[in-house]
């Protein structure tokens, strides 16, 4: 009897050193510390906003920099040999790294294919040699796209400003996000019977004199989500604002240029991709991971522009609605 009662006892004890051992490992889940390189191509309003959104997902995940995520910043302001070097520094040193737009992504996975990675703010991830297709990426990347409705977008602009007839396009042609949009703004403008006027640059030293001469030639512009443009609108802004040409951007990081914009809600892809990376973490394999479409849509006017161009603020928004 007294042997029957001492092995309920000690199974009782064993049970409940079991049930405290699995409460401790669910507790402890992200105790450890992980690393995370971030490879950010330029700083701009967009792309910062995506790493915000990634790093609050992790977060809400579980992981909080500077207790249990230690987070390498690298940053390569638009220069293709900062962007070199930077990639070359997180290669095989994290647990993970989390590149933003497509020339980060590609430096990242020409230096290392390995690393569990997740992109963001990228426009065409196949066509960039990211990922072998949306639905099975196939490698050690997979992400959110930036990916933004451009034949809606072309709609928007011809919708506010009606009685323009020639369309100019902007963008650096070395960017293959914008050569993509470009391509497809071009084709749903043709196909409304409107002339397309065309103009690159390859870096950000020529955009005034270019700009300047595309809008003496066209009566409104759109602009794809492009990083040379965001970085630059400031000074793209006072060009259109002199010369009295509408335009329309993609994304909120151009506002400063356009009259509005009308397209990707970049603080939400970013929660995507942090999403994803979250995934990773817990042992899912990037190439088995869908890549993800944006969810939401923004909509922006530029009150000041809108005063210079004489256009009510007021009409726009119900115009894009």
């Amino acid at each position: 009897m007294k042997f029957k009662q001492f092995a309920l006892t000690s199974l009782a004890c064993l049970s409940t050193l079991a049930l405290v051992a699995c409460g401790s490992n669910s507790s402890s889940k992200n105790e450890e510390t992980i690393s995370v390189g971030i490879i950010q191509y330029a700083e701009h309003d967009a792309l910062s906003s995506s790493r915000k959104g990634f790093l609050e997902a992790l977060e809400k995940g579980g992981y909080v920099e500077g207790e249990n995520l230690k987070v390498d910043l690298q940053n390569s302001q638009g220069d293709q040999a900062n962007l070199q070097t930077m990639v070359d520094q997180l290669a095989g040193k994290n647990d993970l790294n989390f590149a933003i737009a497509t020339p980060a992504a590609q430096a990242l996975l020409n230096v290392d294919q390995e690393t569990p990675a997740v992109f963001t703010a990228v426009t065409d991830p196949v066509s960039a040699g990211l990922v072998d297709s949306l639905e099975k990426p196939g490698g050690n990347m997979t992400g959110s796209i930036d990916a933004t409705d451009v034949k809606g977008q072309v709609d928007m602009l011809v919708k506010v400003v009606p009685e323009a007839k020639t369309i100019g396009i902007f963008y650096n042609s070395s960017e293959v996000n914008s050569e993509v949009q470009a391509k497809e703004a071009q084709k749903a403008l043709e196909a409304l019977g409107k002339t397309v006027v065309i103009k690159t640059v390859t870096s950000t030293n020529d955009v005034q004199q270019v700009m300047t001469s595309l809008a003496n030639q066209v009566d409104a512009i759109y602009l794809p989500t492009d990083n040379t443009v965001a970085s630059t609108a400031s000074t793209i802004g006072e060009i259109l604002k002199d010369k009295k040409v509408p335009a329309i951007g993609s994304d909120e990081a151009v506002l400063e240029a356009v009259l509005f914009t009308y397209g990707v809600d970049y603080h939400a892809i970013g929660v995507q991709a942090g999403e994803l990376a979250l995934e990773i973490l817990d042992g899912k394999d990037p190439a088995d991971l869908s890549v993800q479409k944006p969810e939401t849509a923004a909509i922006a006017v530029n009150q000041e522009m809108a005063k210079a161009l004489g256009i009510e603020a007021e009409t726009i928004q119900k115009l894009t609605k």
